[in-house]
């Protein structure tokens, strides 16, 4: 298979520039090892390699040898290896030396010395829209971080196609898959998310029927603000699958650690009103194609609700937010108030520039979505604060283009990094 470059290549380049070993993190399967692959000068694989087990026994520091950067494949197999590495990096004095990659954090009876300092860290997705070569990236993230009016065109995009690309999800292997087998791969991934690798994380076995019920609870409820309190009452309800509050957070901690669950945390500015904030995260999982798989729905399904494709694709369109605001060294978050004003995405840069987006599937709602941001500027203390440099709505069958009011809408076939 040919391989597709991706957006966090250039942090990538970057980082081997800066440290002496850089972390690539996310969830399995979503091109680590292949991306590393472009970088790295020699290979060894933690998780394949029958002789690794033995070395780490007798001699670790022979797994470090090999032209450099050297990629450590799964290096959380064996995570000792990571103290040997924090101590090579020490006394090579070098930078560019290692890429490790892994899919799950190590377990918590491992002692891992800091590596502040040594290590640097890319987080890597699911394949954007723009990676996928569906977008052209005509609204770039990075120019609407800075408010440039930008002046493009883009005739909308078929619902069919949209809902197709939300159940085939954005995993390389994917890349050239029809519905019926990217269908059955996906389904093959959570029955071995729920039956090994949710087991594997800290050795502890762990029910996959609760886990599958978990996901369940996690799919439907995906893009909105969900305590552990509504899963749990969720699961008893939809699945007749009773869950103790303790082993619930457990799981969810897994999920975190294997980078299947997603976070957005909220945003919380100086306002006018006298609205409290929301201070819980929204929940989404990595791609939303493992939504579709774990609740067993298709197009046809998705089609005759769309309800809940809408909620779909507000979590895809935070998923390739979150990718492009990596390349430009930013954060996605959302707002809500007490007040009930809500805006989906915002996306702050470290220096605290800022642009605000709403998401909304189709174009009944981009009236309402104009509204919201318009209040939500309204409320900002302009005292105490920066307005934001633009405010955005990304539509799914819309067409792209300026307002006459300067918010820009566009579809996400032109959004990019």
């Amino acid at each position: 298979m040919t391989y597709i470059k991706r957006i966090a290549e250039q942090e990538l380049s970057d980082n081997l520039s800066a440290s002496g070993a850089v972390l690539v993190k996310g969830p399995k399967s979503c091109g680590k090892t292949e991306t590393s692959k472009q970088f790295a000068k020699s290979v060894l694989a933690m998780d394949i390699d029958p002789q690794v087990p033995m070395i780490m026994a007798t001699n670790p520091m022979l797994l470090l040898v090999g032209a450099t950067p050297r990629l450590i494949d799964e290096w959380q197999e064996q995570p000792e290896i990571w103290n040997y590495i924090r101590h090579e990096v020490d006394e090579r004095k070098e930078k560019g030396q290692f890429i490790l990659t892994g899919s799950a954090n190590p377990n918590d009876n491992v002692r891992l010395h800091s590596g502040a300092g040594r290590f640097t860290v890319v987080e890597m997705n699911t394949m954007t829209w723009q990676e996928l070569g569906f977008s052209d990236g005509a609204f770039s993230l990075g120019d609407l971080l800075q408010g440039k009016k930008i002046e493009a065109y883009h005739i909308p995009i078929p619902i069919e196609f949209i809902v197709e690309r939300l159940v085939i999800g954005g995993f390389p292997t994917l890349l050239n898959a029809n519905e019926k087998n990217a269908k059955k791969i996906n389904s093959a991934y959570i029955d071995l998310l729920c039956e090994v690798d949710m087991s594997r994380v800290s050795g502890i076995n762990r029910d996959p029927n609760k886990v599958r019920a978990l996901l369940r609870s996690l799919a439907r409820n995906t893009a909105t603000i969900v305590d552990n309190r509504t899963l749990e009452l969720d699961m008893k309800m939809s699945e007749k699958n009773e869950i103790s509050r303790n082993t619930l957070s457990d799981y969810l901690d897994v999920l975190k650690r294997l980078m299947i669950l997603y976070e957005q945390p909220p945003f919380n500015p100086h306002i006018r009103s006298a609205a409290q904030l929301r201070k819980s995260s929204k929940k989404h999982l990595c791609d939303t194609s493992l939504c579709v798989a774990v609740l067993g729905l298709d197009s046809t399904a998705l089609l005759k609700d769309m309800k809940y494709t809408g909620f779909l694709f507000e979590s895809l369109a935070i998923h390739d937010l979150n990718v492009y605001a990596k390349a430009n060294d930013a954060n996605v978050c959302y707002y809500q108030d007490s007040y009930g004003l809500e805006v989906d995405a915002i996306v702050q840069k470290r220096n605290g520039d800022y642009a605000a987006f709403e998401i909304k599937l189709g174009t009944g709602f981009i009236e309402e979505a104009a509204s919201n941001l318009n209040k939500f500027v309204t409320n900002i203390d302009a005292a105490k604060m920066e307005l934001p440099k633009s405010l955005n709505i990304i539509t799914g069958t819309g067409m792209s283009y300026r307002r006459p009011d300067g918010i820009n809408v566009i579809s996400l076939a032109a959004l990019g990094k």
